[in-house]
C-alpha cells in the first residue's frame, strides 16, 4: 500500500495518458489502419499510459526531492 501513496503522481498520470490515448484514438485515429500507435484501440491506450507513466514518474520524483529539501 505505501508503493501506491509513494507514487500516486505517476499512478493519475498514467490514468490520464491512457484516456487521452483511448481518446485520441477515438476522435483522431488512424484511417488506414497501418499505423503503428493509433491503429487498434489497445495500442494508443496503452502507448498513452506507458507515456503517462514516464511523465508522472519524473514530475513524482522532482516533488519528492522538493519536500525533502
Amino acid at each position: 500500500m505505501s508503493w501506491i501513496f509513494k507514487n500516486k503522481i505517476a499512478i493519475i498520470v498514467a490514468v490520464i495518458g491512457a484516456i487521452s490515448g483511448l481518446l485520441y484514438w477515438n476522435f483522431i485515429g488512424c484511417a488506414t489502419g497501418n499505423c503503428g500507435v493509433t491503429a487498434n484501440w489497445h495500442t494508443s491506450l496503452g502507448f498513452g499510459g506507458v507515456m503517462g507513466w514516464l511523465i508522472g514518474d519524473v514530475a513524482n520524483d522532482k516533488i519528492n526531492k522538493s519536500d525533502k529539501k
